[in-house]
């Protein structure tokens, strides 16, 4: 847990040895990161109302905050991915272009839909959906590092993690973000976790074809998908 802080927030948790075990157990429990994330955000938009703020304003506040206590890594790798996808050429090409740092114009406008959805949809939704979200985006991660998927390079981020996840792991936890989708909005909630899922998926089987595996920057773009997706089909709920 110390070690999945210290990745996926800037809190000062600092950890001395990291190999492939404890990688592996970091990424089992960041759908608990995303858990405090969420409740985080929800507790900055109810005090927001309370200020008076309008809706959309206050969704942008949250979403720049996530970005600063996350580092904006997983926007750098939603950004990353889409210009990797976007552009042609090999496996190698792809991942020269996502290695360049720079976002190119898929990267810019997936980080304006993403960006905006989310700021639009957190003000809409209940504080128990703005949880959700955040707890399924860093479900992604788990669902990312199934065993039998492979790193798209021998080195990064990517390499450390994939294939860390058992299949029962990953299930377990994307059966209890359902059940918990249950106390959201009884048919809402549970939809659009299984709506998340079914995209992160997809989004693996094309990278996968595309890059030969996962990298990084694709769980990034994992994470920004499937609470975007959470929090869009939560906003349709009375």
């Amino acid at each position: 847990m110390r070690l999945a802080l210290s990745w996926l927030t800037v809190l000062p948790v600092h950890v001395d040895h990291v190999d492939a075990r404890s990688a592996g157990r970091a990424i089992t429990c960041a759908p608990l990161v995303g858990l405090l994330l969420g409740l985080a955000s929800a507790a900055a938009l109810h005090g927001l109302a309370l200020l008076g703020a309008p809706p959309l304003p206050a969704g942008f506040l949250v979403v720049g905050g996530l970005a600063l206590a996350t580092r904006g890594m997983h926007l750098d790798g939603l950004a990353d991915t889409a210009d990797g996808l976007g552009c042609y050429g090999p496996p190698e090409r792809a991942l020269e272009v996502m290695k360049q740092g720079g976002a190119g114009p898929f990267g810019v406008v997936a980080l304006i839909v993403v960006l905006g959805g989310e700021a639009g949809a957190l003000p809409a939704v209940s504080w128990g959906a703005v949880v959700l979200a955040l707890t399924t985006g860093r479900a992604a991660f788990v669902l990312c590092c199934r065993n039998g998927i492979p790193a798209a390079r021998p080195e990064g981020l990517g390499a450390l993690v994939a294939g860390t996840q058992p299949a029962p792991v990953a299930l377990a936890w994307w059966l209890a973000l359902i059940a918990a989708g249950c106390f959201v909005s009884p048919w809402h909630g549970p939809i659009a976790v299984v709506l998340a899922g079914a995209l992160v998926l997809l989004l693996i089987r094309h990278t996968r074809r595309r890059f030969g595996g996962i990298t990084g920057d694709v769980l990034g773009a994992a994470c920004e998908t499937a609470s975007l997706v959470v929090l869009a089909v939560c906003s349709l709920s009375p």
